[in-house]
C-alpha cells in the first residue's frame, strides 16, 4: 500500500492540488485517494483536473453524476469509490429509497448484460444509431 502524503509533508506542487481540491469542494479535508495519488504529483494533478471537469455542473445535475459514479463503482467492485461517491450522493440529495432503486437497476443491468453476452444477442436494427 502506498504511503499517504499528508498536507504538511506535501511538496509545493502537491499542496497546490490539495488546495484546489479543498477550495473546489469547500472543505478542509483531503481524502485518502488524493493522499495516495500524491506519491505521483503528475498523476494527482491530471486525475484531479479530469474529475473536476467531468463532475462540474453540466447537462447532468450533480446528484445524477454521483449516482452514475456509484453504479459504475459497484459494477467495478471499488469499495472505496462506492463509499466516497455514496457520501457525495447523499450530500447531493440521495435518499435511502433512491439508493435501493439504484442498486436494483445496477443488479438488473449486470444480469441482463451477462445474459445478452452469453446468448450473443444481435442488436436490433431499430436500436442502432
Amino acid at each position: 500500500m502506498p504511503q499517504l502524503i499528508e498536507y504538511a509533508d506535501a511538496s509545493p506542487a502537491v499542496k497546490a492540488v490539495f488546495d484546489d481540491i479543498m477550495q473546489t469542494r469547500q472543505t478542509d479535508y483531503i481524502n485518502n485517494f488524493w493522499k495516495a495519488l500524491a506519491n505521483d504529483p503528475a498523476t494527482l494533478k491530471r486525475t484531479w483536473e479530469s474529475i473536476k471537469q467531468i463532475m462540474a455542473p453540466g447537462a447532468l445535475d450533480p446528484l445524477t453524476k454521483e449516482l452514475i459514479y456509484v453504479a459504475v463503482s459497484t459494477t467495478n467492485q471499488c469499495n472505496y469509490c462506492i463509499a466516497s461517491h455514496s457520501a457525495a450522493a447523499r450530500k447531493a440529495g440521495m435518499t435511502p429509497e433512491m439508493f435501493g432503486e439504484l442498486m436494483a437497476v445496477v443488479g438488473m443491468a449486470n444480469e441482463t448484460n451477462k445474459l445478452v453476452t452469453g446468448y450473443q444477442v444481435e442488436v436490433d436494427e431499430r436500436f442502432k444509431g
